[in-house]
């Protein structure tokens, strides 16, 4: 059976992006380290430490779809038709996608009117592969609601101030102890949900 997690690379303070929606350092240790991984389905290599790189091939291997909202969607375009980690994507929305977005016909993106829907779909695309929601909204919503199995953070040294929270809006969760990866200029945290 799938795995659902959210996983954000997140300030101290608790952002996932700045009120613009930009990440502005959040995203530095991805080239913190001089081992290449090459995510499958962005066009960019990363250089990160051993410990990130391993981090980073688990979750491709284990890859298997991949929920989104309509404004991650659109902030990014559809990245391009290309989706992230080049897997199955449901984007929870209740339009259809736009009509000027670069999309390519072989792209596999599946628009699902409602969350629950959009896992259920993810999951049975995923196999035992993980589900990767992404959104912090989506990711709370998931969490609100039981959807989630796993919360990952790639918890970065910086304070943002202000922006988009990753854990914003909920109620209480209780989480396993943390499997710790310490990478350079982050550590990787990975909690199980306990129901």
């Amino acid at each position: 059976m799938a795995t659902v997690i959210s996983s954000f690379c997140t300030s101290l303070d608790g952002f996932v992006a700045r009120p613009d929606d930009s990440v502005g350092p959040l995203f530095d240790w991805h080239h913190s380290g001089d081992v290449e991984v090459r995510p499958p389905g962005y066009p960019l290599t990363l250089r990160v430490s051993e410990a990130s790189a391993r981090h980073w091939r688990e979750m491709i291997e284990r890859r298997g779809a991949f929920v989104c909202g309509r404004r991650l969607f659109d902030h990014t375009r559809g990245w391009g038709g290309r989706p992230p980690l080049g897997v199955p994507t449901f984007v929870v929305s209740h339009r259809p996608p736009p009509e000027d977005w670069p999309a390519r016909t072989e792209a596999p993106y599946t628009f699902v009117g409602d969350l629950e829907s959009a896992v259920a779909k993810a999951t049975a695309v995923a196999g035992e592969g993980i589900v990767s929601v992404s959104g912090a909204n989506l990711a709370q919503q998931c969490l609100r609601a039981g959807l989630l199995d796993e919360v990952w953070m790639d918890l970065v040294p910086v304070l943002l101030g202000e922006g988009i929270r990753y854990l914003d809006d909920v109620n209480e969760v209780r989480l396993s102890d943390p499997t710790i990866i310490n990478g350079a200029k982050v550590t990787h945290l990975r909690y199980r949900v306990e129901r």
